[in-house]
């Protein structure tokens, strides 16, 4: 039998490290054929390509291109491979992990400052390209039946860190298009909600600027004296795509060991 119509296929954008490399793991070990997105540098492509060849390894397939997903044009020629790798099979799983944005401060005296133009390509990269994409892959009919959308926000959703204000402004618009996700793509099956993970040692989080002081008041606040972990965030996106969990949607499901609590 043809792995296309053995495995289901999941696509995922922004699958190279942290949450989103987590999840492409987890769900290439349960048996998912994968197309991940992803945009790096040339001296990252050789580990990055170690980790999809394990992947590989669970017998599924793991298909990587290093494109910008962000990008309208390349938008375009992405689905029009994907439509002709696919052909009869379908996507179940979409997860977005887009990490792009700007990480300066509203106001400093010795600085570069945040502007218009920086929330833009923060909120474009990390919230509107969600939509981007659903609404490509609903047009050109690559959905299963039952397909479901799996998106990252945090804790800035709700909380102001410094330098953290365009990526915040983007996770409270990502939940925002979840949600009317959920609402009006319902009627073709799809099920979409967000996963709020709790401080995590990624790469995307040591970008930001103090992340070590995130870090300690993380660990301090966490009832499990522990950060996420990449792995306890992939483990949760995996059960959101079972069955079981077909009547979950528009939400934000907390994955942080508590974190939050205080």
């Amino acid at each position: 039998m043809n792995l296309d119509d053995e495995y289901p296929w999941a696509l995922i954008l922004g699958g190279s490290s942290g949450l989103g490399l987590a999840t492409a793991k987890k769900l290439g070990s349960e048996g998912y054929n994968l197309i991940v997105i992803h945009r790096d540098r040339k001296s990252d492509l050789e580990t990055i390509d170690k980790a999809f060849k394990e992947i590989i390894q669970s017998g599924v397939r793991c298909i990587g291109y290093n494109v910008d997903a962000t990008n309208t044009e390349k938008q375009q020629h992405l689905i029009a491979e994907i439509a002709q790798l696919l052909q009869s099979a379908s996507i179940k799983v979409m997860v977005h992990s887009i990490a792009k944005g700007n990480l300066k401060p509203m106001y400093s005296n010795d600085s570069l400052e945040l502007h218009n133009q920086d929330f833009q390509l923060t909120i474009n990269a990390m919230a509107l390209s969600l939509y981007d994409w659903v609404k490509l892959l609903v047009k050109n009919r690559l959905f299963s039946e039952d397909a479901r959308i799996i998106a990252f926000t945090s804790e800035g959703n709700s909380k102001a860190w410094p330098n953290y204000a365009a990526v915040s402004s983007a996770k409270v618009a990502l939940e925002a298009i979840v949600r009317n996700i959920a609402l009006e793509f319902a009627p073709i099956g799809i099920k979409a909600n967000c996963i709020q993970a709790g401080v995590t040692d990624t790469k995307s989080m040591r970008m930001i600027p103090n992340s070590d002081i995130i870090v300690e008041e993380a660990l301090k606040r966490n009832p499990n004296g522990r950060l996420t972990t990449p792995e306890d965030v992939a483990n949760a996106a995996f059960l959101l795509v079972k069955e079981e969990a077909k009547w979950i949607t528009g939400t934000v499901l907390k994955v942080d060991g508590g974190e939050s609590l205080r």
